[in-house]
């Protein structure tokens, strides 16, 4: 029985509450003694550590040091890791980044602008019912600590994984309902409105997205309820803090020397408002520099900062007051666009995909199933056959940047543009080959992802890939007030700063295959969803069209520098005599033809080779040895394997021998095989019977006459 009193005294608080079915609990005071705050969660069979770290404020920095982290434990669902030689939890898996950017994107927007002392706030996975996914309850576990520990968060957030059954949207499916289902739609937000969603979809209407948002917000409500009353429960008091502000001397000063040089002047189409922005960036500071050089340099930050917020506060202004974009574009327009496809000779297929100034270029490489990535993480052992990686190094935003590994960001916009094309991608049985997409993103200036969705749909086609529906993205923005929401289409760089909505929205004409939306408000009531859900869909259709101008459908015919993959189907049983013992069938196989071999457990064996060559003889070797004898049939090139007195055995097929009597050799009569025959010979046969005990009899006579009638 667990104890009331935890170790230090102190009394083990616990609150719970009906939660879609099942009973949602909270604990605190029984584990994390020395964290600033820390929470059980318990869900099902899930139990979640939410622990929260608060430290001082940490001077010169211009953003807010949190971190939200998330963490699998492999034993947390009964696992050792499966590799070989890593057995305890190393660097997170894409998937933990994954779910930690899940978690922090509600959570970011609700702290004060200025707040600059570090937070950490980590989820600890401590144990999983596989019949969900963990990811919402551990966001309800980070949000409920980080109200624990008294700091400025205008909290409690939770969240609600949404799928459809019969119809209807529901909660805590298992992951094969959500990825058979119309869609996987995770909704986030406060009580009083919505500040994320993210999704993945099979082609979903527009209307059923929104109906999966409202479903979440109702029902997550019980969850930000018992957090406050938790919070209420413990008596937690709010910490004293201080904020970084503005200095509103410079402020003022940089405002007033850009008064007369902002709005029309700046309402050019980009590259060229981005040159102009750059030049009287350079003219402000040296204005100032020359003014005075020492306090200029003492607070060039504080300059850097008011000429932004300058320039933010000029694109709102003009937007709202003159119904003008930054580039002079009308709300629901979109950036010129140009693509090709085709662009590497020696690459599988590629395509170069431009919308103003942002430009993606992705490259596909077709490879054999056994190339599939291997997915090995708590909740998952599995292979991923279709791959997206994205790139965006310094130079694409004009900065020197040093090279590393893959930062959150990069994984998150990676996973967004593979989950938009996920939907469409064929089946492995229609199309055998591990599938790797990369854009190489080659300019910035707003609405990467969606590029990177475009150039990827585009490249699979060039490659030959028969995706179901070519699929499209864009980034949709907004600018809120007191009395009007206004909807961006194609968000560039200087809507998106100076904005409060992020909406990205990916689908084929049928409907969408993903959609992440980032709130920087403090939640937005359903209805602007829907209306910028509805803005996008004539977007999303002239970007398509623009593609298929381009390239109206998948090539019929790979490119010559692609292996070819074929496949088979076989009867389960028949899979041993295609192995061999020891292998020794198959080694045989791939060494004469020079072709790789993948055999399925339900029977589908998968050929790839470097030409058709190689694939042919591979694919007649496996034919060989799974066929079954057919009675008049004839069998050239079979090999007498032995002799006896009465007549002779010849393996016409692997693994297949018959009996050839003495009668049935020749015409004339013979009196012994061996007068005639000897093992290793190569004769031409008929299968002339199978007896009741499933014996072959074969025919050397019949097959030579069949044969000198057909001449």
């Amino acid at each position: 029985m667990l104890s009331t009193i935890n170790p230090y005294g102190k009394e083990i608080i616990k609150v719970e509450t009906d939660f879609l079915g099942k009973k949602l609990s909270f604990e605190v005071n029984r584990v994390g003694f020395r964290s600033t705050s820390s929470v059980l969660v318990r869900y099902g069979e899930t139990v979640i550590l939410g622990t929260a770290m608060l430290g001082g404020e940490v001077e010169g920095l211009d953003y807010f040091p949190l971190s939200v982290e998330y963490e699998e434990k492999f034993y947390a669902s009964g696992k050792i890791s499966g590799s070989r030689f890593i057995k305890r939890e190393g660097r997170p898996s894409d998937d933990a980044v994954l779910i930690g950017r899940l978690i922090d994107r509600p959570i970011r927007p609700l702290w004060p602008k200025g707040y600059r002392s570090e937070v950490q706030a980590i989820a600890t996975v401590l144990s999983l019912d596989p019949n969900f996914r963990p990811d919402v309850i551990a966001m309800i576990a980070v949000s409920c600590s980080l109200l624990l520990t008294g700091a400025p968060f205008d909290g409690p957030v939770a969240g609600l994984r949404v799928g459809f059954k019969d119809d209807k949207p529901v909660a805590f499916l298992s992951n094969e309902e959500l990825t058979n289902g119309l869609g996987d739609i995770v909704v986030a937000g406060t009580a009083s409105g919505v500040t994320m969603v993210e999704a993945g979809a099979n082609e979903i209407s527009e209307e059923k997205v929104i109906e999966a948002i409202k479903f979440g917000f109702e029902n997550y409500q019980p969850a930000i309820k018992l957090q406050q009353e938790l919070v209420q429960k413990v008596g937690v008091k709010p910490l004293e803090y201080s904020l970084t502000t503005p200095n509103q001397e410079i402020l003022s000063a940089v405002e007033e020397y850009l008064k007369d040089k902002l709005g029309k002047n700046l309402q050019k189409p980009y590259p060229e408002r981005n040159e102009l922005l750059a030049t009287l960036r350079t003219e402000t500071y040296e204005y100032f520099k020359d003014k005075d050089s020492e306090k200029f340099e003492q607070n060039k930050k504080d300059f850097e900062e008011a000429f932004n917020l300058a320039i933010h506060k000029d694109v709102r202004k003009e937007i709202i007051e003159n119904r003008v974009r930054p580039d002079g574009r009308k709300f629901d327009e979109i950036r010129p666009l140009s693509s090709e496809v085709g662009l590497l000779p020696r690459a599988h297929g590629s395509s170069i995909f431009t919308r103003g100034v942002t430009q993606g270029l992705n490259i596909v490489t077709l490879a054999p199933l056994s190339f599939s990535q291997v997915i090995d993480t708590m909740e998952q052992n599995a292979e991923k056959r279709y791959m997206h990686h994205y790139n965006a190094p310094g130079y694409t935003v004009g900065e020197v940047r040093r090279l590393g590994s893959p930062g959150r960001r990069e994984i998150g916009h990676s996973y967004l543009a593979e989950r938009a094309l996920s939907a469409v991608i064929p089946d492995e049985k229609v199309f055998p080959y591990a599938i790797r997409s990369v854009t190489e993103i080659m300019s910035q200036n707003g609405s990467t992802s969606m590029a990177a969705t475009c150039s990827s749909c585009l490249a699979l086609m060039d490659a030959g890939v028969p995706i179901k529906a070519p699929v499209s993205g864009i980034a949709m923005g907004l600018i809120t007030t007191e009395n009007e929401n206004i909807v961006l289409s194609d968000i560039a760089d200087a809507e998106d700063f100076a904005g409060d909505m992020d909406f990205k929205v990916a689908g084929t004409a049928k409907g969408i295959t993903a959609l992440q939306m980032d709130m920087k408000v403090h939640g937005l009531q359903v209805e602007v969803l829907a209306s910028a859900l509805n803005q996008a869909k004539p977007g999303r259709a002239f970007i398509l069209n623009h593609m298929l101008s381009t390239l109206s459908e998948p090539r019929k015919k790979l490119s010559p520098y692609a292996p070819r993959v074929e496949s088979i189907n076989i009867k389960p049983e028949k899979i041993r005599e295609v192995i061999g013992k020891g292998g020794e069938v198959i080694q045989k196989i791939t060494a004469e033809s020079g072709a790789s071999i993948d055999i399925n457990d339900d029977g589908t064996i998968f050929i790839s080779g470097a030409d058709l060559n190689s694939l042919t003889l591979a694919k007649d070797a496996i034919n060989n040895i799974i066929a079954e004898p057919e009675v008049g049939k004839i069998y050239k090139n079979s090999t007498v394997v032995s002799l006896l007195d009465f007549g002779a055995f010849v393996q016409f097929l692997p693994n297949k021998d018959g009996m050839v009597h003495v009668s049935e050799i020749d015409e004339a009569r013979i009196n012994k095989p061996s007068d005639v025959l000897k093992i290793g010979d190569k004769v031409d046969v008929k299968l002339i019977a199978i007896d009741d005990k499933g014996r072959n009899q074969l025919s050397i006579r019949a097959a030579k006459k069949e044969l000198k009638n057909e001449v």
